[in-house]
């Protein structure tokens, strides 16, 4: 998702682009937003390390010094994004891969080569007849065999990359004949089940809903898709409990800012779901941002997007601090070396924090 403020500067940005071109190329570039944004793309300014600090750690209670050593400060790595998100580290590669929604991009970043362009397109390729938004990938994640996973929200669907790095295979696209408007967010367990969500913020304004509803998704190895839960009105980040008996899901809604703790059987039904976390008390001038990108770590913390930045919240909902980013912050997830790095999609930068956890699983 991204909040309201990011997309008058994303369009903005088109216009002012569009200005600048001859009149039929302005025409042209006018019918494909994706494209026209993705060739507009800004420098991106990554600096060297050591990375110069950026925001702040909130400590509201000494638990937090197990989980972030006192002293430690977030690194900002690159900047210059419309709207980075869905952030997903390949150990295999030694790479972030992440993307940046509105200009249809995903980029790379490793240690001591900065942020590059890893796929343009990235979620608008074109599979979706008729008029479309051109919204690019946005929650990544992998799959048990180390394979990239993409949201796409113009295509409507998730997919994985293929072995060539530039198309993609179909994993699921629809449910009871009808299309989805914008898969947002997902995870995968250890069985190859992915679970995700499907709010409407990537059909633009131009895209047709077919589904009335915003959905969490479970879709099975064989390819069967079962609605877990309807009851979020924009469900985006989801996660899962290290024991894999918990489905958390973020709503990204003003009048219902919550995380659901939804619970799930051996045979991956679900059960009827709870509140975990209320960020309404959190919601106060000074602190941009809503609930959106989540991840869980070994311990079964949360680290979540949310007002001020990403709040950690213990497994038993308590709020133990925020890593204050200063602006509206899509996501994060763990990677690096040894798993204990977490790495944050903020508005239009890539920052990063050591941690003394570990990310659990995918």
């Amino acid at each position: 998702m991204r909040d309201t403020a990011a997309a008058r500067a994303y369009a903005g940005t088109v216009k002012s682009t569009l200005k600048l071109l001859p009149l039929g190329l302005a025409c042209l570039a006018s019918t494909l937003p994706s494209f026209a944004a993705a060739a507009a793309a800004p420098v991106i300014i990554s600096a060297t390390a050591p990375y110069p600090a950026t925001g702040a750690v909130e400590r509201l209670v000494p638990a937090l010094d197990a989980l972030i050593a006192p002293g430690v400060n977030m690194e900002k790595l690159a900047e210059g994004f419309t709207w980075s998100e869905g952030p997903v580290w390949q150990p295999r590669e030694h790479r972030l891969i992440f993307s940046d929604v509105p200009r249809n991009l995903a980029y790379q970043w490793k240690e001591g080569a900065g942020a590059t362009v890893f796929l343009q397109p990235s979620g608008y390729t074109g599979v979706v007849p008729g008029p479309n938004a051109g919204e690019g990938s946005n929650g990544l994640t992998l799959d048990r065999e180390g394979r990239l996973l993409l949201c796409q929200h113009g295509d409507r669907r998730i997919s994985r990359l293929n072995d060539d790095g530039k198309t993609f295979t179909t994993l699921v696209d629809r449910f009871g004949g009808k299309r989805f408007s914008s898969p947002n967010d997902l995870c995968v367990d250890r069985h190859g089940n992915i679970y995700f969500t499907d709010p409407p913020y990537g059909l633009g304004q131009v895209g047709v809903r077919e589904i009335d509803f915003s959905g969490i998704y479970r879709r099975a190895p064989d390819g069967t898709v079962t609605l877990l839960n309807r009851e979020l009105e924009r469900p985006n980040g989801i996660a899962l409990a290290p024991d894999e008996q918990t489905l958390y899901v973020g709503n990204t809604d003003e009048k219902r800012p919550v995380i659901l703790a939804i619970p799930l059987a051996a045979d991956g039904t679900a059960g009827a779901s709870r509140v975990f976390f209320d960020s309404t008390a959190l919601r106060v001038p000074g602190r941009p941002g809503s609930l959106d990108g989540l991840r869980v770590d070994v311990q079964g913390n949360l680290w979540t997007s949310g007002p001020g930045g990403i709040l950690i919240i213990s497994p038993a909902g308590k709020h133990l601090g925020s890593l204050l980013t200063g602006r509206s912050t899509a996501n994060c997830c763990f990677g690096g070396p040894d798993g204990s790095t977490l790495y944050i999609t903020s508005q239009n930068t890539l920052c990063r924090i050591q941690t003394k956890t570990k990310g659990n699983g995918l």
